[in-house]
């Protein structure tokens, strides 16, 4: 099946069809859950929080689950196994959310250096960063669904690159769907990330976890999508600046433009700093309010919001959706009706 895509461009899609609603897509930002400035080191105490975040917000019952990583790992306790610690504790009785990672130091390096995201595989550079970026951001990947297996959430793991996602001229061309869907409906919570895909054009090039989070919100339709990030939300420029103003609402309209509603700013495509990294080779908070846009043009609220903070729990479990408390910090993104 093709479509348009929220760019125009036509995309070749699968079957989507899932027998129940998708509640939340949650996407874990690469510098929330590493260490940025050091070469593919994991944040261990925020992933910690927001496995387990992530796990009252998708099962339902408060008892504690068992968990799901029996694979032997060094410096840590033989394999525990009861098979009487499952019983009939219901997988079937939990939220569907589906979570989607960047890459944060974990692949940045290995793509910027060699040239991936520009393409060119003919080149013995570009392949071997072709080789490396993705040898990197599945071992991040291994490592978050061994998080979220340890808290009882049953993950997989699943790269879009060997699901046949591909691109052409770095416009999502073509995803097939059909496995996460599939994956959902057995009961599972699919993990995607950031990865190096085929260019129809330019032969390679990186998708990014954001652009993935729109075109799934696009056709799963869930009840609402949150970014988990490194700061509270979105400012108005970098946060590290004197009098950074945290924008807490902005509005969508309906051709696709945005607009701050809270707290009210003058002239404000002049006050809005959008700073990219220079080692991202995603796009880095550009593409991310470029995408949350597209999704909440869609009708589905977004939220930016820091990771394993007490803000990222009441977004996680949709305590938003209705009402915006005055106590809560980060950012909500949605259509202006």
């Amino acid at each position: 099946m093709e479509e348009k895509n929220q760019t125009g461009q036509h995309t070749r899609t699968s079957n989507t069809n899932c027998t129940r609603p998708i509640r939340c897509i949650v996407k874990m930002g690469g510098a929330s859950i590493t260490c940025k400035s050091e070469l593919e080191k994991i944040n261990e105490e925020n992933l910690e929080k927001v496995s387990s975040q992530l796990k009252q917000a998708i099962m339902k019952s408060s008892t504690k689950l068992p968990g799901m990583d029996w694979s032997k790992r060094p410096g840590k306790p033989d394999i525990s196994l009861n098979p009487d610690d499952f019983g009939d504790h219901s997988v079937t009785d939990s939220s569907r959310f589906i979570v989607v990672h960047g890459a944060g130091s974990f692949g940045h390096f290995q793509a910027s250096n060699s040239g991936v995201h520009k393409g060119g595989l003919n080149k013995p550079l570009v392949k071997a960063g072709f080789v490396a970026t993705r040898i990197s951001v599945t071992s991040l990947n291994l490592e978050i669904v061994r998080a979220l297996a340890t808290e009882g959430i049953p993950s997989i793991g699943m790269s879009p690159f060997s699901c046949g996602w591909s691109t052409s001229e770095r416009n999502l061309a073509s995803a097939d769907l059909s496995k996460v869907a599939k994956a959902i409906d057995a009961g599972f919570t699919p993990v995607l990330h950031g990865d190096a895909v085929f260019d129809e054009i330019k032969g390679c090039t990186i998708l990014s976890g954001d652009v993935i989070i729109s075109y799934l919100a696009a056709y799963l339709k869930p009840e609402y999508v949150v970014f988990l990030t490194d700061v509270l939300g979105v400012y108005d420029r970098p946060p590290t600046e004197p009098h950074a103003v945290l924008l807490q609402e902005i509005a969508v309209s309906e051709d696709g433009s945005w607009s701050v509603v809270k707290p009210k700013l003058q002239n404000t495509s002049n006050q809005v700093e959008i700073t990219v990294a220079a080692h991202d080779t995603t796009g880095g908070m550009a593409t991310k309010i470029a995408e949350a846009a597209a999704i909440a043009k869609l009708g589905i609220d977004v939220y930016i919001v820091k990771a394993a903070t007490s803000h990222s729990l009441r977004a996680l479990n949709g305590e938003l959706r209705n009402n915006i408390p005055d106590d809560w910090l980060g950012t909500v993104i949605r259509f202006l009706r």
